[in-house]
């Protein structure tokens, strides 16, 4: 099973989009917005609730609840390098 890095922090950005800073300082940006058309995820269309996000305890994801969450793996896969600074 292949090894990702642990997130170490995730900040909620506009347009749906989290910044996840991951274990290797490595930056990348998630677009959440294609998975609010999936029932588990249709929460996440509140501001409110998408701003709620939170780091995985021991960094294997980033959660809004015990029913909605994303892995590291995910995040690390499809995320896309965040522009530097």
């Amino acid at each position: 099973m292949e090894s990702y890095p642990k997130v170490l922090s995730v900040v909620p950005q506009a347009g749906k989009r989290l910044l996840v800073t991951f274990s290797n300082q490595v930056k990348k940006v998630y677009d959440c917005t294609p998975l609010l058309s999936e029932e588990v995820f249709s929460s996440l269309s509140d501001e409110w609730v998408f701003k709620a996000v939170q780091r995985d305890p021991g960094g294997y994801g980033v959660s809004w609840s015990d029913e909605i969450d994303l892995s590291e793996a995910e995040l690390w896969v499809n995320g896309l390098l965040a522009a530097e600074d």
